[in-house]
């Protein structure tokens, strides 16, 4: 979706930090360039240029001189797996190089690059066609192989001509499993698949509802014996992808079963989902506040919505609302913790070796002396798993909802390639203020309440429900 692309591009500009990112070293020296292949990116990019066996050499030693574990990883994993993509590619074309064979590794970080670009340079010039596309694939295969969910390769961005802000792209719909479920772990995601909004486009005119379950996708079952196949993903199409889909359906409500073709396309948001933070007062004077990314000024944005909604009243509870929370800052993260607890360790960022710096509550910040409760899903990712892993460890109020995303390997830094594209990933690793590890297990709510069709299909939202009730006692 064209979501995700956007928060790509949006999250680079608040990644970018001081500093100017070195040009990519020339084949002689791309062996020496341990520790000094790359620096922080400083202003977006320039125009994209090709990327090359250089720039692969640029970024192999930009993740072992400042990755959070690059000191200590195997760098040869690396370059195997840029090597299978390569081979993969050439096989997928229809074509083979008899000198595709992969050099030996020894574990000496320089002399494996050296023979890795050797072997690369030979293979690339029997396919000088296919040059631009092996490079590209052989580079996201390397940062694939980090295995990590702050690490990513941003290149080749595109977007429609008529797009415009607030457009997205894609089907127009939301599932109870996400996209990036689907790019991530898709092994926590839940039978049946249906749908959980209709947000416009293809999905809308096609008369889609909440509720709605989807049997089969381009003909192939969701689920098999529980577990997730990946024709989901065909549900969340990114630009210029414009393949259509078809979607099998039934409305328990009715017992109707039936097909619909829906192909991809730009459609307006509307502009209440566009907004970050929603607020609103509920039953017994609760304050009901939904917060969909912990941008710059996000946390005030909070804090004032409460503000306002406690004027002339005395509130009884805040709902936060984190559900489909992306993450952001983790500045922001601290900031509307410290509303909440003054003095107190929310979380650390270590390195490999153990050395951990920790982040802390921001004492500027008035408490607001109110009973929380705090509503997750597989949504909430990175530093929203920074602040419900603090309420939860920390005891400021109570998880209701399911599991978070288990997406939080450290802070991420921007570093600027040669030809103008962007490697991110973290120089620290994410630890709760317990210590315990988040990334790829996630933040268990206190609360288990999972979402159902019948739920989706009658307007029913269960989670806040039990929110009410528990703040109620």
């Amino acid at each position: 979706m064209l979501t995700v692309m956007r928060t790509a591009a949006a999250g680079l500009a608040v990644l970018l930090a001081a500093g100017c990112a070195a040009p990519a070293p020339p084949r002689s020296q791309a062996s020496a360039a341990a520790g000094t292949a790359c620096a922080r990116a400083q202003a977006p990019p320039e125009a994209e240029t090709a990327t090359t066996i250089d720039v692969i050499g640029q970024a192999y030693f930009c993740i072992l001189g400042d990755y959070y574990s690059g000191a200590t990883l195997d760098a040869r994993s690396l370059l195997t797996a840029g090597f299978a993509a390569l081979t993969r590619e050439i096989n997928r074309h229809g074509r083979e190089v008899p000198e595709a064979i992969m050099p030996a590794l020894t574990g000496d970080r320089k002399a494996d690059w050296a023979a890795f670009a050797s072997a690369y340079r030979k293979i690339t010039d029997r396919v000088p066609d296919l040059r631009d596309r092996l490079a590209v694939v052989t580079l996201e295969a390397i940062v694939a192989a980090l295995g990590d969910d702050h690490a990513r390769w941003t290149h080749d961005l595109k977007r429609p001509l008529d797009y415009y802000d607030g457009d997205d792209y894609g089907l127009g719909l939301e599932t109870n499993v996400t996209g990036s479920q689907m790019d991530g772990d898709s092994g926590v995601a839940l039978a049946p698949l249906f749908v959980t909004a209709v947000l416009g486009g293809a999905a809308r005119a096609a008369g889609l509802r909440p509720g709605d379950i989807v049997e089969a996708v381009n003909g192939s079952a969701p689920f098999v014996d529980g577990e997730a196949t990946p024709a989901i993903g065909a549900l969340y199409p990114r630009y210029p992808d414009a393949r259509p889909v078809e979607v099998r359906l039934l409305r328990e409500s009715t017992g109707r079963r039936w097909s619909v073709t829906l192909k991809p396309a730009l459609y307006p948001r509307d502009l209440a989902a566009l907004q970050v933070v929603r607020s609103k007062l509920l039953d017994d004077d609760v304050a009901y506040v939904r917060m969909t990314g912990f941008s710059p000024d996000s946390a005030n944005r909070v804090l004032r919505a409460i503000s306002r909604l406690r004027s002339g009243r005395t509130l009884s509870g805040v709902v936060l609302d984190l559900r489909g929370n992306g993450g952001g800052s983790p500045t922001e993260a601290n900031r509307l913790l410290g509303a909440f607890v003054h003095g107190k360790v929310t979380a650390y960022q270590c390195t490999a070796g153990g050395a951990c710096e920790a982040g802390r509550t921001d004492d500027t910040v008035e408490l607001l002396g109110l009973p929380l409760v705090v509503l997750t899903d597989r949504g909430c990712a990175s530093a929203c798993e920074h602040f419900s892993s603090a309420v939860k460890d920390l005891h400021l109020g109570r998880l209701v909802g399911t599991r978070t995303a288990g997406a939080i390997s450290g802070p991420a830094q921007a570093y600027l390639l040669g030809n103008n594209t962007v490697l991110v990933f973290p120089a620290r690793h994410h630890l709760g203020p317990n210590r315990e590890v988040i990334d790829r297990i996630g933040v268990p709510p206190d609360y288990h309440v999972a979402p159902t069709p019948k739920d989706a299909a009658a307007g029913r939202d269960p989670a806040l429900a039990r929110a009410l009730t528990l703040l109620r006692e």
